[in-house]
């Protein structure tokens, strides 16, 4: 199975599927977490923050998942993911695929701003900023949307929240 949360920057996705991949390798040993933000690192930040890198960057991140699904390898997988095309090329291509939103308004997001991200789009310093030059399409079809008061709540009761939405899944399913 493939967990694939979506969000702004600062939704809680990388919180969150951090805290989803400690409680379910309790009992899912062949499960990896791929965030976003570490596989940009292990790529050494290549592509670009452009729509164009950003294509190219969500292309590789579900690829990497297929390769690993297919091997009955589980995954968490926390992305901004604002291509709809790659998330109907997910549900049709992975065994199972479970596409979590956490719907957190752009004004919270950019309240937290823990990168600094939407100050630096703010003040012009820092361009490609989702949500703020770059659209943020809604996914059209997620198994899950959480939208205030619930995904506002702590990291722990979203966190259970998502793992009550899962469907059961086993090694190799």
């Amino acid at each position: 199975m493939v967990i694939w949360l979506i969000g702004l920057s600062g939704a809680g996705k990388s919180t969150i599927g951090r805290l989803l991949t400690d409680q379910l390798r309790q009992t899912h040993e062949n499960l990896v977490y791929l965030d976003g933000d570490d596989l940009r690192d292990v790529w050494d930040d290549s592509p670009s923050h452009t729509i164009e890198g950003r294509a190219i960057n969500a292309q590789r991140i579900s690829h990497l998942c297929r390769l690993l699904d297919s091997q009955g390898i589980h995954v968490i997988t926390a992305i901004l993911s604002i291509f709809p095309e790659w998330q109907a090329w997910n549900r049709e291509t992975f065994t199972k695929y479970h596409e979590v939103f956490l719907d957190v308004p752009l004004e919270v997001v950019q309240e937290r701003d823990a990168k600094g991200l939407y100050g630096a789009a703010r003040n012009a310093s820092m361009g490609n900023v989702v949500g703020v030059d770059i659209p943020f399409p809604r996914p059209s079809n997620p198994d899950l949307v959480l939208r205030p008061p619930e995904v506002l709540e702590s990291p722990e009761a979203v966190t259970r929240r998502v793992l009550g939405s899962l469907p059961s899944f086993e090694a190799g399913d």
